[in-house]
């Protein structure tokens, strides 16, 4: 005889496989319609360093698949990049009804903010700091030496960055997140802003090419961020409070 308490859970167990079978899906949608044109998506994306590379130079590949394997690679991650908003409602749709009225009214901007901060910080990745990360380091190659970079190795580098871009622009998130959930306060977080300022640059360092650019180029973001994070933290606590006063 079935347990009747197992019902609940068995039901959400058939609903968590359904949002991931439609998620999965919603990437090979995607897929299936870039897969064609995957070579002109891996030459729109290595652009930035072939148009910093000096005359006669030209990216290779070291394996004999690569020219077939690297662009599909690029693809798929594109195509999971691109879903992200359709993965998103679906983890929406399975959480909100177990949130209250107050949660649900934070966690849905908050699931759009997140995406659209996603996508600013890989924008400004490969509009900003790939041009001057690139120049930069194309002109500091000693004398007598050629570039020719993988096409394998420029594709994880340029992964590389693009999350770490969008990773940091997720700060706001974050803050807020922790604010709402009464990790912190804006207070607290505004008396460490030294150590968030620090730690800001040391995460640049970790994250992007050996130049001071590229470096200030991700902290600087992050930090303003870090302010717009605070400010959004205070106002939703300051409207909470009006609420609870009335």
């Amino acid at each position: 005889m079935n347990n009747p308490t197992q019902q609940p859970f068995l039901s959400h167990l058939y609903e968590l496989r359904d949002r991931l079978l439609k998620a999965l899906g919603s990437v090979l949608v995607i897929f299936l319609g870039l897969v064609y044109f995957s070579q002109e998506i891996y030459h729109f994306i290595a652009a930035p360093l072939i148009a910093e590379m000096p005359d006669g130079a030209s990216m290779i590949a070291t394996d004999v698949a690569s020219p077939f394997f690297v662009p599909i690679k690029l693809t798929i991650v594109l195509s999971a990049a691109l879903a992200v908003p359709f993965i998103l409602h679906q983890v929406w749709a399975f959480i909100a009804p177990g949130l209250y009225k107050h949660e649900r009214k934070l966690a849905l901007p908050l699931v759009v903010m997140s995406s659209l901060l996603f996508y600013a910080g890989a924008a400004f990745a490969f509009f900003v700091v790939f041009p001057l990360a690139f120049g930069f380091l194309t002109a500091i190659a000693p004398e007598g030496v050629t570039i020719a970079t993988d096409i394998g190795s420029y594709l994880d580098f340029v992964l590389k960055l693009f999350f770490a871009f969008g990773l940091a622009f997720e700060v706001p998130i974050l803050i807020i997140v922790l604010c709402w959930v009464g990790i912190t306060t804006p207070e607290s977080l505004s008396k460490k802003r030294p150590y968030i300022i620090v730690a800001a640059f040391v995460f640049g360092m970790l994250l992007t090419p050996p130049d001071i650019f590229s470096q200030t180029l991700l902290a600087i973001p992050m930090l303003l961020l870090f302010e717009v994070g605070l400010l959004i933290a205070r106002l939703y606590r300051r409207k909470d409070d009006e609420q609870e006063e009335e």
